[in-house]
């Protein structure tokens, strides 16, 4: 008997589908730079997943998120963050682009960044697109 999909929209799934989709969806990006993926089930020094090179030697702890976002909690963990964005992936180190962001921005003197120790982007500035411009994966 054949078997027919139906696609099912993004904004359908709830959101440990969500996840469970965008790990997937970026584990394929990632293979075609080299990289195998590891998810975990509970987070690994703040990582959702590992991503492992074939050169046996890099490994990155990777926190997957929705947007552009920073936490205090992520700081000095050597972590790695990714999300999705029009189309793209990004894959940035947390600590270094965030140092970046902090030196241009006034993300430091925002209320979510002193008081709940997080910042989130909903949108892409031109100055933000530039700052991720060497964080960008191609699908």
């Amino acid at each position: 008997m054949a078997r027919t999909f139906k696609k099912v929209p993004y904004t359908d799934l709830k959101s440990r589908e969500q996840e469970a989709y965008n790990f997937q969806k970026v584990s394929a990006v990632l293979a075609d730079y080299g990289f195998v993926t590891i998810q975990l089930r509970s987070d690994w020094q703040g990582a959702d997943f590992i991503a492992q090179h074939v050169d046996g030697v890099t490994f990155l702890k990777v926190q997957l998120k929705g947007r552009l976002t920073f936490d205090k909690k992520y700081g000095e963990r050597d972590l790695h963050v990714c999300f999705p964005h029009g189309g793209d992936w990004f894959l940035y180190p947390h600590d270094e682009l965030l140092n970046k962001v902090i030196a241009t921005s006034t993300v430091a003197a925002s209320e979510s960044w002193k008081i709940r120790g997080s910042y989130s982007f909903p949108r892409l500035s031109r100055k933000l697109k530039a700052l991720l411009g060497p964080y960008r994966l191609q699908p």
